[in-house]
């Protein structure tokens, strides 16, 4: 197999081997950071995705009787040749993605615990026995669909491959990625490594393109199971066309997240905690604490804590590792710039930030909005990057209540010091993780997804593997002659 340069053409991995689209289509992924373009990446057609479904299809049937030990071993050589091209992949993650270098190389090393811990779970996929009576044995057992089509999103381009195809190869899939078109070039190194490590060629393909190149993997009727994560709307596409094969669907979908601040709580550790998750990578992140609902006795304590904060901050290209680099994109930058618009036209407070910076790039100052009502537009609709609304309220009004008055449902946060408060909230709060007292508490070995619009099924953990393994009941009869068993007994 050959490996193409980063910052040169990267044709499309098809079963082991690098290929032109048959469309001869190409384009440029650029550098957030100086909108100067890094690489020249294939657009895959839908010729190119027969070929990568197919090349996953022919290599399924022995990835799945390969023996779960050795699928094991083989996830965790993936694992440490991850780690041993940490800073290779940190740097091209930053030099694509626009992220800090020490973002990057976090990223990159959670991905190699994703192939550690699922490495440890290939041998542990275990069925059940059913206690039906005297008359039969009845077990279960579970079985990999085939194809996993992984539909990756360029804000963590290389760490969800490694989310989604680790869990997906250890319960003995094989996988077709489409990276995002603005994010290609990691997903293409850690296919080449997954290869290095002894996965076989067809078992991991890579095919780029944007939304014609998604659509053609998503409605193929030999793929057996998908993964997506990005927009609702598309997510929503997503679904549409899984239906008309059946295909079953993960998807995480983003959120609109509320971190309640309690008059209790410990304010410096409560701005701390928001500002990491509000401005890390550029907010550019589906668990961001986008909203924060703060009561009116601390909201002005609160507000000069996370002002000074976000004031604080250094911009820079990723290279530079600076506390937060540039959007991804001309045309995401251009979309949250709109959304700064959109809150000063609707009334809220620009207390910080909200200017691009004069300089080639992508850059948004951290920006803050005070004064914010939860019907606002600011307050319900995913920005997708470093804005953060403040929310006050007062004790005649119910914070869960308002943190649970939008579309979505992904995280949430509660900042107090009374722990029968935090529980309560916790038990109320309509989100699929909730933190207490920080952000961003989930890990790779705990299940992470989605309410309401944030989406279907979990990520991470055990519980991602519900999404690549299907289950089989087997029932065997003990007895001889004639039975009476009728359907719905």
């Amino acid at each position: 197999m050959s490996r193409q340069r980063a910052t040169g053409r990267h044709d499309l991995l098809i079963d082991g081997k690098r290929v032109e689209p048959a469309d001869g289509e190409y384009t440029d992924t650029v550098d957030p950071a100086s909108g100067e373009a890094v690489a020249t990446v294939a657009v895959g057609g839908s010729a190119d995705v027969d070929a990568a479904v197919a090349a996953a299809s022919a290599s399924a049937p022995d990835w799945a009787a390969t023996d779960p030990v050795e699928r094991g071993r083989t996830l965790y050589r993936v694992a440490e040749l991850i780690r041993e091209h940490a800073d290779e992949l940190a740097a091209l993650e930053t030099r694509d993605q626009g992220k800090p270098r020490s973002q990057a190389r976090s990223d990159v090393l959670s991905g190699a615990r994703y192939f550690e811990y699922y490495a440890g779970a290939a041998d542990k996929l275990e069925g059940t026995t059913v206690p039906v009576g005297t008359g039969q044995v009845d077990y279960t057992v579970r079985e990999p669909y085939g194809v996993s089509a992984q539909i990756v999103p360029w804000n963590f381009p290389g760490n969800l491959f490694c989310r989604g195809v680790a869990p997906a190869l250890a319960a003995g899939n094989t996988a077709v990625v489409k990276p995002a078109p603005t994010t290609p070039l990691s997903a293409y190194r850690l296919a080449e490594l997954c290869h290095e490590a002894g996965v076989p060629e067809g078992a991991v393909n890579v095919v780029s393109g944007a939304g014609e190149t998604g659509a053609a993997l998503t409605g193929h009727a030999g793929v057996d199971t998908i993964t997506f994560t990005g927009s609702v709307a598309t997510g929503q596409r997503v679904m549409e066309a899984a239906a008309g094969n059946v295909t079953p669907v993960t998807l995480e979908l983003g959120g609109k997240n509320p971190a309640i601040v309690y008059p209790d709580a410990d304010l410096e550790e409560a701005a701390a905690w928001i500002e990491t998750g509000i401005f890390t990578n550029a907010g550019q992140v589906c668990s961001a604490a986008d909203r924060a609902i703060v009561h009116e006795d601390v909201y002005e304590a609160f507000v000069d804590r996370i002002v000074a904060r976000a004031e604080a901050y250094d911009l820079g290209p990723g290279e530079e590792d600076p506390d937060m680099g540039p959007l991804n994109s001309e045309a995401h930058f251009e979309r949250v710039q709109d959304y700064v618009e959109v809150g000063r036209t609707e009334g809220a407070t620009l207390a910080t930030g909200g200017e691009a910076l004069d300089r080639p790039g992508y850059f948004l100052e951290p920006t803050v909005f005070t004064d914010v009502d939860n019907d606002m537009r600011i307050a319900q609709e995913e920005i997708f990057g470093p804005v953060l609304a403040v929310i006050p309220y007062g004790d005649d009004e119910d914070p869960v209540a308002i943190g649970n008055d939008v579309p979505f449902g992904l995280v949430a946060g509660v900042f107090t010091d009374d722990v029968r408060r935090a529980h309560r909230a916790a038990g109320r709060l309509e989100a699929g993780n909730v933190y207490v007292n920080k952000w961003f508490g989930d890990t790779n070995q705990t299940p992470f997804g989605g309410y309401k619009h944030s989406g279907i099924g979990r990520e991470k953990g055990l519980a991602a593997l519900d999404s690549y393994l299907q289950t089989k009941n087997v029932a065997v009869n003990l007895e001889s002659g004639e039975g009476g068993d009728l359907p719905g007994a």
